[in-house]
């Protein structure tokens, strides 16, 4: 194995833990197992083995796949004597709503996920790949500036409950979580760490872990043995799609990240691409945008059928035409990229929700809230169907271009599928490198709002505020607008691309 590569994470520790497993002769597969470990220890709000998410994964000598391991919805939905509640996160410019409580968390599938993609893909032990969480999550890790800001939004969460203060209740402030440089140690996750390598998924799934998870949800849970031991990792099928000249390789259906891609892909083909600060393009794409935002929910109304007919060109036109009718004038995601010497790529996206509140007795987990997440849940809380794997924004992807191949993703609720969507357009249509591409001005439109990141449009805003009417400019980059970790491969030259707005950490190894 050629020790190259780049990779790209939201924190440089998870970088560090995928160049440590590259440098020692693991692939791509290998790389981002470690790295996806390492981020339950250093980005703890964002990552966990209590988790759900989705791997791409394209072997150099192989076709692409889709590991589904986001989480399942168990089979009792009785809210009699729910521990269920609401807390409110304050973000600074606005307070959001979430649910958390033994009754909010989903069956998650982190662990049987990467267990799964070790057993297909996978070069070096279990017991290597773990080892840089393990020596993290023993000595500690000194929170940085971003992981200190993130905990502080969800403070009430990680403040809930007395095993949740143990680990995250700051030693210099009373009553808020830990603050930057201060050290977060824990040593009954890196001991949990550690048993899964040495015993395997049953462990979580049918042993004492699961004993502990159904035992706390025993009261006021709704997670079961039967519920663990049954959830399976789904294979699929990536979604194909062209735009331009490139070729799209995506997460599918049931999550409706990758189809609303698609579907935004699909609305701008056919219109010119213009100057990528242009008023006129900016107003076109945040239509895009909007219109996007109602597919979303006409076809969540359907379930994933509903999502299968986003790409029919019946409705495509409909919709496009909607764009066209204006003129101008003038919570709990994190994703890691991989790349090696021999062409593997890797995508991998996963979210805790925010966190259920509480940690599971003697492993240092903090199950998922997903339950209690509304975006995972438009019809209303308790609604799902029982035992059926959920649908998600997220949507790890691959790109082909003429000029290169990318693999890329995005935290970021809502805003990470129009986060990637602005990265694959600067790629194609704004010819970028992945570098500019990552860090280029963003927008989002939701709920009627136009939000533009700094230097996103070169005049012509009075335009878009009498089209828009609510528009707002942000003073500077922020995390709402996504966290774009990318890596790029060209030939045998490789980049990575760690996105600011959320820490992001970017390595090139044997330029």
């Amino acid at each position: 194995m050629s020790h190259r590569g780049a990779i790209a994470s939201g924190h440089p520790l998870t970088t560090a833990a995928a160049e440590e497993i590259l440098r020692d002769g693991g692939n791509a597969f290998d790389a981002i197992i470690a790295a996806h470990f390492a981020s339950c220890v250093v980005e703890p709000v964002l990552a966990s083995l209590g988790a759900g998410g989705y791997l791409l994964a394209e072997p150099g000598d192989g076709p692409c796949r889709v590991y589904d391991f986001f989480t399942q919805t168990p089979r009792s939905r009785v809210t009699q004597d729910l521990d269920f509640y609401p807390i409110s996160a304050d973000f600074g410019t606005t307070r959001q709503e979430f649910h958390i409580g033994r009754g909010s968390t989903a069956v998650p599938g982190s662990v049987r996920g990467v267990f799964e993609v070790h057993r297909d893909l996978g070069s070096l032990p279990m017991r290597r790949l773990v080892e840089p969480a393990v020596r993290h999550a023993r000595q500690g890790v000194t929170l940085n500036a971003m992981q200190a800001s993130i905990m502080d939004i969800v403070s009430p969460i990680y403040l809930a409950t007395e095993s949740a203060r143990a680990v995250f209740a700051s030693r210099r402030r009373r009553g808020a979580t830990l603050q930057e440089g201060e050290l977060l140690v824990q040593p009954q996750l890196g001991e949990t760490l550690e048993a899964l390598a040495s015993e395997g998924d049953r462990l979580f799934y049918e042993g004492d872990i699961a004993e502990a998870i159904a035992a706390q949800n025993a009261r006021g849970g709704l997670l079961t043995l039967q519920d663990l031991a049954a959830y399976t990792v789904e294979r699929r099928r990536p979604l194909q799609l062209r735009y331009r000249d490139a070729e799209l390789l995506i997460n599918p259906p049931p999550s409706s990240g990758g189809m609303l891609i698609g579907f935004a892909l699909a609305l701008l083909a056919r219109l010119p691409a213009g100057g990528r600060t242009d008023p006129r393009h900016v107003g076109r794409l945040a239509e895009v945008m909007g219109v996007t935002n109602k597919a979303r929910v006409d076809a969540l109304a359907g379930g994933a059928e509903g999502l299968s007919h986003l790409l029919d060109a019946a409705l495509l036109e409909q919709y496009r035409a909607q764009v066209m009718q204006h003129h101008y004038c003038s919570r709990g995601t994190t994703h890691i990229s991989v790349v090696d010497g021999e062409g593997n790529l890797a995508a991998m996206t996963v979210s805790n929700g925010e966190g259920c509140g509480e940690l599971v007795k003697n492993t240092g987990i903090m199950l998922n809230n997903v339950l209690g997440e509304e975006d995972l849940n438009p019809g209303g809380f308790f609604r799902w169907r029982p035992a059926a794997r959920m649908t998600s924004m997220m949507a790890p992807a691959a790109l082909h271009t003429p000029r290169g191949r990318a693999v890329l993703g995005s935290g970021g609720s809502n805003r990470l599928r129009t986060a990637i969507l602005q990265v694959m357009l600067n790629l194609v249509d704004h010819r970028m490198s992945i570098e500019e591409a990552v860090a280029a001005p963003r927008i989002h439109m939701e709920h009627g709002t136009l939000n533009l990141e700094p230097g996103a449009i070169a005049g012509g805003l009075d335009e878009l505020q009498q089209v828009f009417g609510d528009v707002r400019v942000w003073p500077q980059q922020n995390l709402y607008f996504g966290g774009v970790h990318s890596v790029w491969l060209a030939g045998s030259e490789f980049h990575a691309a760690g996105d600011a707005r959320r820490g992001g950490s970017g390595v090139v190894l044997g330029r």
